[in-house]
């Protein structure tokens, strides 16, 4: 399994684990960032994900450091029962890298990709929820327009849901090689279009299948009022909606009156040339850090 986390030294340059302390690595994944975080001085981890395979993996990526580290099946946004069930009250740290692991999207099975034709599964935790083939089953033209505009910000919404509609009733849409060639056989592919014509409406199903969006902006407000003061926490996001959430969060967080956060990061850090090249996934990445004050 290969497996590069995306941006470490800047991820390790604002959580400074080498102060020593909690941290909590919220979407432990593969367990790159939580290896280099007790690898650089962290004195205790806990790591959270709710893909089970995810956590065998990081596992063995921590092995080094098992001593000093817990790896704990659950959803990011269950980190305040996490701490309280440990009788947790503070932390120093705190990462969430809110994408797909590689595992996630190689894995054959999964159905986050439609470079192969698999069952259109898309679950990140799949002990659990209604797989994105359920909900293309089950969902109204209209919420499903609704959806792919919302999530994937594909402007043939419309088109694309009505095709699905269509097709579904001739059969029921249960990979993901027949769900791409129905979205291509609305929208061709142009010699000037960068990206497949699938690709935004199989985010738009992964992000409402997980509901990724889904409390977001409630976990940073958990997760600060956990920070105990000069700890730090550090978002990883892969597309526009979940940044804006974690951006617009901060800046309401670091309001003037009653603020509890300095933030770290003006704008947005991004991967340099090297990291992209070196790995592509990473391109669309963007950190923001903060800081908890007194």
């Amino acid at each position: 399994m290969t497996h590069v986390p995306v941006m470490t030294d800047a991820v390790l340059r604002h959580l400074q684990p080498e102060r020593g302390g909690l941290f909590v690595d919220c979407t432990v994944g593969l367990g790159g960032h939580a290896s280099a975080m007790l690898a650089a001085g962290a004195t205790r981890l806990i790591g959270l994900d709710r893909d089970r395979d995810a956590l065998s993996v990081a596992a063995t990526a921590i092995a080094p450091w098992k001593d000093r580290a817990e790896l704990v099946h659950a959803d990011y946004r269950s980190l305040t029962d996490v701490l309280d069930q440990r009788h947790i009250p503070l932390i120093d740290g705190a990462l969430a890298d809110l994408g797909v692991s590689s595992m996630q999207f190689d894995a054959p099975g999964r159905g986050f990709s439609f470079q192969r034709d698999e069952p259109l599964d898309m679950r990140m935790d799949r002990s659990q929820g209604e797989t994105a083939a359920e909900l293309v089953a089950r969902t109204s033209e209209e919420d499903l327009a609704n959806a792919i505009f919302r999530y994937g910000e594909e402007r043939a919404s419309r088109r694309i849901a009505r095709a699905i509609v269509a097709a579904r009733r001739e059969q029921p849409i249960a990979t993901t090689g027949a769900l791409a060639a129905i979205v291509r056989r609305v929208m061709p592919r142009r010699p000037h279009m960068r990206i497949d014509p699938a690709t935004r409406t199989f985010q738009a199903l992964r992000i409402w299948a997980n509901q990724e969006l889904d409390g977001l902006d409630r976990f940073i407000e958990a997760t600060v009022g956990r920070l105990r003061a000069g700890g730090r926490l550090a978002i990883i996001t892969f597309h526009s909606l979940e940044d804006r959430i974690v951006k617009h969060t901060f800046r309401a967080l670091a309001g003037r009156d009653g603020a509890v956060l300095n933030i770290l990061t003006k704008k947005p850090i991004v991967p340099d040339e090297d990291e992209v090249r070196r790995n592509p996934r990473a391109r669309s990445a963007k950190l923001r850090a903060a800081e908890r004050i007194a």
